[in-house]
């Protein structure tokens, strides 16, 4: 072939369109097509010589250079990490969808579940569940102590630490602290599973483990616990656990002297008079107390 330079010239598309011209007089068309297609092959991406050779007949052929740009990669990844957030956003606000209630010391709050079930939780007390799979899976977790009316349905389950109590439409009251779980059963039946043993209370029965202990509990007639009323009682339960309580009604700090905290209350107090609620737990168990700044001291009779 006589023009290889001009072949090559038109190749890197530097010829003029006389060049051109000429070129396309010396050469065969069916030539030009097969070098155009076998130089494609040492350049990627690959192209149709055929479409490329029709493309050049129409392109006005300059010698200006084509423009070059440069991508911005400090701006690509500040886009990516944008996208990659809303993502990220967008399936936790579609797929948890958890919902919490929470009090906090001194405080109740009463509010109605997804199905219409009615919850009264206790001061210093959390609840939450997934309000999207609510309608397939009446499921939620408790951290404290509540009050439930559930509608009749589906299973109703109610998950602590200590237990899982499940029911189907029933009012019940589900207490779980520290070293303590109980289950007050007023209206329907009550399955309570503990250590994977499990335990149906019928109306009156009531389901108590205290540091790890299930023990005998008396039957009750009461038709709601006694705190929705605003007063917390008791039935031979520890020390301790009557002081706890007291300060999460009035946002106390207590602190025993000389007092064995292990013995035993039965009894209650009001939520409305911290002095009277003071007194209704000491006198019973012949005790004292004092104030001391944000303080109060119980202690024994005559020890000070």
């Amino acid at each position: 072939m006589k023009k290889e330079k001009e072949i090559l010239k038109w190749l890197n598309n530097d010829l003029s369109s006389k060049e051109m011209e000429d070129l396309k007089q010396s050469e065969d068309l069916q030539t030009l097509e097969k070098i155009a297609h076998y130089a494609s092959q040492l350049e990627a991406p690959k192209v149709d010589a055929k479409a490329a050779l029709e493309t050049l007949k129409s392109r006005n052929h300059s010698k200006s250079k084509p423009k070059v740009r440069t991508i911005n990669f400090k701006i690509f990844y500040r886009v990516a990490a944008v996208l990659v957030l809303a993502i990220t956003s967008g399936y936790f606000f579609f797929y948890s969808n958890n919902t919490s209630f929470e009090t906090q010391i001194a405080q109740r709050k009463i509010f109605t579940l997804p199905d219409n079930s009615e919850v009264v939780l206790n001061a210093s007390s959390k609840i939450s569940f997934n309000e999207k799979k609510w309608a397939n899976k009446r499921t939620l977790t408790l951290e404290g102590e509540a009050f439930f009316k559930v509608k009749k349905g589906q299973t109703f389950s109610v998950k602590t630490t200590d237990g899982i109590v499940t029911v189907l439409g029933t009012q019940f009251n589900v207490k779980e602290r520290k070293n303590y779980f109980e289950v007050h059963c007023y209206e329907g039946l009550v399955s309570v599973t503990h250590n994977n043993k499990t335990t149906k209370l019928p109306p009156g029965k009531t389901l108590r483990v205290m540091n790890g202990k299930v023990e005998n509990v008396e039957d009750f007639y009461a038709i709601n616990p006694s705190w929705i009323q605003q007063e917390s009682s008791f039935n031979k339960i520890p020390l301790d656990q009557v002081i706890a309580e007291l300060e999460r009604q009035y946002d106390l700090k207590i602190k025993v002297d000389g007092i064995d905290t292990s013995k035993l209350f039965t009894g209650s107090f009001t939520h409305t008079d911290k002095e009277i609620a003071l007194q209704a737990v000491t006198i019973p168990l012949k005790l004292s107390y004092k104030i001391e700044g944000k303080t109060i001291i119980f202690y024994n009779y005559g020890a000070q």
